[in-house]
């Protein structure tokens, strides 16, 4: 059986049915993949748009990337996630589709290890 490592405390409204979990095992250093319907500006995927902070919002140092062929953000650990902490993953409207659209509300997630 395998159980749960993130418990998701809060995510923005309407989101909640689209988060989901598929750890096998806890390193504490797992990568965020972050789907989008839509091909975005590559450049708008950064450390300012994409980030991770601890609930008191201390920046995580972290390694985004965006893969264009399946159309979502990765988002990884340079340091392993703390346990008892919660965390928050900021998705800003800063991010942009290739089309010049930018997302339309900032999209949040608390998660806890």
């Amino acid at each position: 059986m395998i159980t749960k490592y993130l418990n998701i405390e809060n995510t923005t409204e309407g989101f909640e049915k689209l988060v989901n979990e598929d750890l096998k095992f806890r390193t504490g250093k797992f990568v965020w993949r972050v789907k989008f319907n839509t091909a975005l500006n590559p450049k708008s995927v950064n450390n300012n748009n994409v980030y991770v902070t601890t609930a008191n919002q201390a920046p995580l140092n972290t390694n985004v990337s965006y893969n264009s062929q399946r159309q979502l953000i990765e988002i990884e650990p340079l340091e392993p996630y703390s346990e008892n902490e919660s965390y928050i993953l900021h998705v800003t409207t800063r991010v942009q589709s290739k089309g010049g659209k930018y997302l339309k509300k900032e999209v949040s997630l608390q998660f806890h290890l």
